[in-house]
């Protein structure tokens, strides 16, 4: 029954004649229809809207819920994503009635508060990245590597020079060359390096003064550092570029290191990954982006400034920079998300954000050295908050792919790590398990993982077998979804 009332749409369920409310009849005179809605406005029958009891649409749709995977009831290590648990003390303090209640069209003074915390949180940024100046407009973190490379092509105009090309190493994230053509840039990928770093002698061979940006997420996206990215940062500023430090990766180096210490001149956070804030399947999300000074000039805007009265008082307006390239976002941007990681950074301080980048770090070298003999990890000995596994070796003996693998995790109750990607290593298996897990977590974790290695390859290749759909045409589902129900279909 479960299944059936989960599974099925809810108009599948409906049986003429059921309701779960009946109206009492009103004691004012009635009047015709035409009279009170001419027959042109009206349909030539009712709606065929789905009839049940509430009891069946409140089990339709609870039973619904649990067939969700989540980080509130799954552990969920989706390499790339930081996909950690979110305290719900954040939730109820982004609510507060002081908060909850503001309208965006409030006059500042009426505001001044919720200023004061953006300011605050515009500062706090500011100081993790390195770089001074911040927006908070962008809404979601590509939408923030859009904003930084506009921003930069104003500068570069401002400065009348016409540079037309971004570079990016091959295991940049598929989002950065497509916000560089979006932002009107030619996108250069290097070729892929040996040791899973930028290789500088390939980077120098694209080096010219039409290089606007060289956009490079650190720790990459095989979990290692880029330790020369002190050189590569003084590479692109020999030829007049900025780097650009895609923050996707911010968990790893939390009070241990900044972009702009190491050569960044740009980064967006991902508010929802690095701090605080449900997200998934596509949002909601925040993107602030960090720059250098010398770019403050041309954010969008507005930010929030702080000004000092005589008589020692604080107060906060909203202003456009100088230069601005204009709104990216409405009012102040995806607030309530940004409100989420304000009272992460306040509850965790300096000293607790440190600890959990050690945290992350730690959790993904212990479970990385749990799985290494099975899953063998190609690039570096030490990884930083995620590593790749290989089931390259698996495939060739065996025939299981890492597709196999992640799906048949989901009958183990655990939530697929991200697979394929990076493109440089094989049947890639990207897992980071952040630093809210435990090692309980994680020993449970392996031990499914080295369990799922040994099991019979053609329930492998048919798995999973616990869900109401086992193996779809992933790419015909992509490609081309149905997403309305015939009624005669039922």
């Amino acid at each position: 029954m479960r299944n059936q009332q989960a599974v099925q749409l809810i108009s599948e369920l409906s049986q003429a004649g059921r309701r779960g409310t009946e109206y009492p009849s009103g004691d004012i005179p009635e009047r015709p229809l035409d009279e009170l809605l001419p027959k042109r406005y009206r349909t030539d029958s009712p709606p065929l809207l789905p009839q049940l009891a509430e009891p069946d649409v409140v089990r339709h749709y609870v039973n619904l819920s649990t067939r969700n995977m989540s980080v509130d009831t799954h552990f969920y290590p989706l390499g790339s994503c930081t996909m950690k648990y979110n305290p719900k003390r954040h939730e109820r303090l982004a609510k507060l009635p002081g908060i909850g209640d503001l309208h965006p069209y409030q006059d500042e003074a009426d505001t001044q508060g919720m200023l004061g915390i953006l300011f605050d949180l515009q500062q706090m940024l500011g100081e993790i990245a390195g770089l001074p100046a911040v927006s908070l407009q962008p809404a979601a973190g590509a939408q923030g590597e859009l904003t930084a490379l506009l921003t930069a092509a104003a500068y570069f105009e401002d400065r009348g020079e016409n540079r037309t090309k971004v570079l990016f190493p091959s295991s940049a994230h598929g989002t950065n060359p497509a916000s560089a053509a979006l932002a009107g840039f030619e996108t250069v990928q290097l070729k892929a390096p040996a040791q899973g770093l930028v290789d500088l002698e390939e980077l120098k061979k694209h080096l010219d003064e039409q290089v606007a940006v060289f956009m490079i997420t650190n720790p990459n996206t095989l979990g290692l550092f880029e330790d020369q990215i002190g050189d590569v940062a003084s590479m692109l500023h020999d030829y007049g570029g900025l780097v650009y430090i895609d923050g996707a990766n911010m968990n790893a180096i939390l009070g241990i290191t900044r972009p702009g210490d190491f050569g960044g001149d740009m980064m967006h956070y991902n508010v929802h990954k690095t701090f605080t804030g449900p997200h998934g399947a596509g949002g909601p999300g925040a993107g602030p982006i960090a720059v250098r000074d010398f770019l403050g000039d041309y954010l969008p805007g507005p930010i929030i400034e702080e000004s000092t009265g005589d008589d020692g008082s604080k107060s906060f307006r909203l202003t456009n920079p100088t230069k601005s390239i204009g709104r990216v976002r409405s009012h102040f941007g995806n607030v309530g998300i940004l409100l989420r990681g304000y009272f992460y950074l306040r509850t965790l301080g300096a000293a607790g954000l440190k600890e959990v980048s050690e945290k992350a770090v730690l959790n993904a070298n212990y479970l990385k050295a749990l799985l290494k003999d099975t899953f063998p990890v190609p690039y570096g000995t030490i990884c930083k908050h995620e590593f790749v596994a290989s089931a390259k070796q698996l495939q060739k003996e065996r025939g299981i792919t890492a597709m196999d693998i992640a799906k048949r995790l989901i009958d183990y109750g655990f939530h697929p790590p991200t697979v394929y990607f990076p493109l440089d290593v094989p049947e890639a298996m990207m897992m980071e398990p952040t630093e809210t897990e435990s090692k309980e977590t994680l020993d449970a974790f392996a031990v499914a993982l080295e369990k799922i290695a040994a099991e019979d390859v053609e329930m492998l290749h048919a798995a999973p077998h616990t869900t109401a759909i086992c193996r779809p045409d992933e790419v015909r589902a992509a490609k081309s979804p149905v997403l309305r129900w015939p009624r005669n279909s039922g």
